[in-house]
């Protein structure tokens, strides 16, 4: 992957003010050959200027609405970037405004990893187990699915996806989240010890011989920085400080936290069911900070809506996206330079987008 270089001198010493200023100019110097993706965790001085705004695969769909689009600036992370790259058409160039901007979970499941796993697992059990990536992993790993008949799923369709997984088999491979893996397979009956944590740096994953054959769904260990952070201890302080309040978090919480909260919810699932809810509602919310900050002015006053967590709880990756890096990307776009494009390689995006359609067909 290419590395992000360093700013000049004439974006970094701007004014939060010019700042602004140039990224609208450049946004309208591009005009339709340009379309702007903003991901609901990014900062407001970013999201501001997004075309669009989502999670991860509704932008990388939203994109595909417009083909008359040269450029496709992703404020996001990197998997996310790839996703785009692989839906979009081929004359559309997709730009990540600093490539610094990574994903933890995603890094913890590298390709090579989880093809020794699958080795091994395949080599105990047979072919009975199909692989299912969560939408935040690489492309890679979206092609090593898209290879072995397996699907990509986002944490809204995670149980329909493992529904049609285990249509065609027994066992499912589940990476690189084990906390939405876990929560989606408790809720649709499979009791925990049905669901072993393969550790990638283990022998055999850290399972004993008898752990394989009664899997139904073998979870990676990985996990989102952001969402692991909350315990159930947050869940009982919130209802101690607000009378009445409903929690509501993401399914990559852990598995203790989703069994304490009233409702479990995507990102779009969060934003919907809270601004659904009827006047007066007061929500805790356990997601990143700042959509929930979003959130609560959005709903204000009708509702209360507060995060889970006291501390700053930020997505430190999707934070590198920023000002500065917006307007560098644009103004080089407009000058005619393409900076930091996000490109798939052909015979990946072609395993990949395997799996992702997969995901779109199954009901």
């Amino acid at each position: 992957m290419a590395t992000q270089v360093v700013l000049p001198e004439t974006i970094t010493r701007a004014g939060a003010d010019e700042m602004q200023e140039r990224i609208a100019a450049a946004k309208a110097a591009l005009g339709k050959r340009l379309v702007v993706l903003g991901h609901h965790y990014q900062r407001d001085e970013v999201i501001r200027h997004a075309d669009f705004t989502g999670d991860s695969f509704k932008l990388a769909q939203a994109a595909a609405t417009r083909p008359e689009a040269e450029f496709i600036v992703f404020c996001g992370v990197h998997f996310m970037a790839e996703s785009a790259d692989i839906l979009s058409a081929d004359h559309q160039k997709v730009i990540l405004p600093d490539l610094n901007a990574g994903c933890t979970m995603a890094d913890m499941a590298e390709t090579d990893q989880v093809e020794d796993c699958w080795e091994q697992v395949t080599s105990e059990i047979g072919e009975d187990i199909l692989p299912v990536t969560y939408m935040n992993s690489t492309a890679g790993l979206k092609a090593f699915v898209g290879r072995h008949g397996g699907a990509v799923c986002t944490s809204s369709n995670a149980r329909a996806v493992l529904d049609w997984a285990f249509r065609q088999k027994p066992r499912v491979l589940f990476f690189p989240d084990q906390h939405l893996g876990r929560n989606t397979g408790y809720r649709m009956g499979i009791p925990l010890p049905a669901m072993p944590v393969w550790d990638p740096y283990e022998p055999v994953g850290g399972l004993e011989g008898r752990d394989l054959p009664a899997a139904r769904i073998i979870l990676w260990k990985g996990h989102c920085s952001v969402h692991n952070r909350f315990t159930p201890d947050m869940v009982d302080r919130r209802r101690a400080q607000i009378p009445g309040v409903q929690v509501i978090v993401h399914p990559e919480c852990r598995f203790e936290v989703a069994q304490k909260s009233d409702a479990i919810g995507s990102t779009e699932g969060i934003i919907k069911t809270v601004q659904a809810s009827p006047a007066g509602t007061k929500w805790a919310v356990g997601t990143e900070l700042n959509l929930v900050t979003r959130l609560a002015r959005e709903c204000a006053p009708e509702r209360q809506v507060v995060s889970l967590d006291d501390c700053f709880c930020v997505c430190s990756t999707m934070f590198r996206i920023d000002p500065p890096h917006l307007l560098w990307v644009l103004e080089n776009l407009a000058e005619g330079r393409v900076v930091n494009q996000v490109k798939v390689p052909p015979r990946t995006t072609r395993e990949a987008r395997i799996a992702l359609d997969r995901m779109l067909e199954i009901r």
